[in-house]
């Protein structure tokens, strides 16, 4: 599998306009762009060679759920990687059966889910034991699927400016690739100047890129790296 990037704008931009004008510049190849929800039509009309993927999708196909939105759903209008379980999600009290049963129903619509996993620093502390340990945990409802991907994001590490060890982050993916054969992507403040470290490791498949993702000249500068490895 080719070295992919994903961008997370999270809750950023604040208008169509802008968003357009970033997925524009950042639509290559193995890429995936995820926009806030109200921008996916418009990211969607643009793009020629990036996918289209969501920031989160539920795990009822259809019903009385006021404010969510199906895997279905995004799955007919065109979005084809979804992701589910990130750190900012679970703080919002998203369980670990919640985010299986997200992972599933995204897997059984057809959908490409990337699912996130990922220690506080309490966990880091203890040690790489202790991480993969937390890790296994995050995993144990989860089912084996190809259509299935995991991030590796440590809590500690996101929108910090701090990233994990690429040897640790490697050791972490190896364990996850071990316990579910998937590919594994590493996000955590990655920008241009770590990128390569992390994937130039042979157990990380790519990155999810979090505020990078919203910077189209560091992004661009990013899939580079991940197109030449």
């Amino acid at each position: 599998m080719k070295k992919i990037i994903v961008a997370n704008w999270k809750m950023n931009p604040l208008t169509e306009r802008e968003a357009v004008r970033i997925a524009r510049a950042e639509d290559k190849n193995n890429v995936v762009i995820v926009p806030p929800f109200p921008f996916l039509g418009a990211v969607r009309g643009v793009l020629k060679n990036a996918s289209l993927g969501a920031q989160d999708a539920f795990f009822e196909e259809k019903g009385a759920y006021t404010g969510e939105v199906s895997s279905a759903m995004l799955k007919k209008f065109g979005v084809r990687y979804a992701i589910v379980g990130h750190s900012e999600r679970r703080r919002l009290g998203e369980s670990d059966e919640m985010i299986a049963k997200k992972a599933k129903a995204g897997v059984d619509a057809g959908l490409k889910v990337i699912l996130c996993v990922g220690e506080p620093m309490d966990i880091r502390r203890r040690g790489r034991n202790a991480a993969g340990a937390f890790i296994r945990k995050q995993l144990s409802r989860v089912k084996r699927s190809k259509s299935l991907i995991v991030a590796y994001e440590p809590i500690w590490a996101i929108g910090t400016g701090k990233n994990a060890d690429p040897e640790e982050a490697a050791y972490v993916a190896d364990v996850i690739r071990k316990m579910l054969h998937v590919p594994v992507l590493y996000g955590g403040s990655t920008n241009s100047r770590n990128a390569k470290s992390f994937l130039e490791k042979k157990e990380i498949t790519g990155l999810l890129v979090g505020g990078a993702s919203i910077d189209p000249k560091e992004f661009k500068k990013m899939a580079v790296i991940a197109r030449d490895i």
